[in-house]
């Protein structure tokens, strides 16, 4: 009698991305494809540029993880305190007006903004424009695309201030409209204010030092 010999397990996305780290699709993905496959993957942290052409993003690591949750963990305190707007994680996905799809580290939103809206309920993607948005470099971002990132997609979109944060540099990169880049170098005893779009919300930035 010979044995039965198991098929060999279905390889599926997530087990793609695990094994090799973000994918970038080759073919451009329409707006309704794009959503499709979020919905079939909602696990997954995709974003897609205004081209179509999407990245499917792998996990990240230990330090960028704890950095993040030490970010949204500040704002999320601020936010209850305030009660000015909604502050959003890195998973929520935002549909842009440029026709991109982002999920930034931080992200939040004014009363204002979401009472102006059309916006179509807790089971839909957010269609609002953040007031603010923050991204995290991790040790795999290639510095200079998270800089155009800032300028092309979140402030040309409308975002009234953001925030690149790179701690393997010491350095956050401060972007608003109409205003040239500010950069605040060394992290030990300095924090970044929320200006006047969050009034009173400071980011420690020794919390985001590697090591800490």
């Amino acid at each position: 009698m010979s044995a039965t010999i198991p098929a060999e397990k279905e390889i599926t996305l997530e087990d793609m991305v695990l094994r090799y780290g973000a994918i970038v699709m080759q073919n451009p993905l329409s707006k309704k494809d794009f959503t499709e496959l979020a919905e079939r993957y909602p696990d997954l942290l995709m974003e897609r540029e205004k081209n179509g052409i999407t990245t499917i993003m792998s996990p990240v690591k230990r330090g960028s993880g704890k950095r993040e949750s030490g970010l949204n963990g500040f704002l999320f305190m601020w936010n209850h305190q305030h009660r000015l707007g909604e502050a959003h994680g890195p998973s929520t996905g935002f549909e842009l007006p440029d026709g991109s799809f982002k999920q930034p580290d931080a992200a939040w939103i004014s009363n204002d903004r979401i009472a102006a809206s059309k916006e179509s309920g807790e089971e839909a993607f957010v269609n609002i424009v953040p007031d603010f948005v923050a991204e995290i470099r991790s040790g795999s971002d290639p510095l200079k695309k998270l800089q155009r990132k800032m300028t092309d997609t979140w402030i040309a979109n409308g975002v009234r201030l953001a925030w690149l944060i790179d701690p393997y540099d010491e350095k956050a990169y401060i972007y608003r409209p109409g205003e040239a880049v500010r950069i605040v170098a060394g992290f030990s005893g300095k924090t970044l204010p929320g200006e006047d779009i969050l009034p009173g919300f400071e980011l420690p930035l020794e919390e985001m030092m590697r090591g800490k």
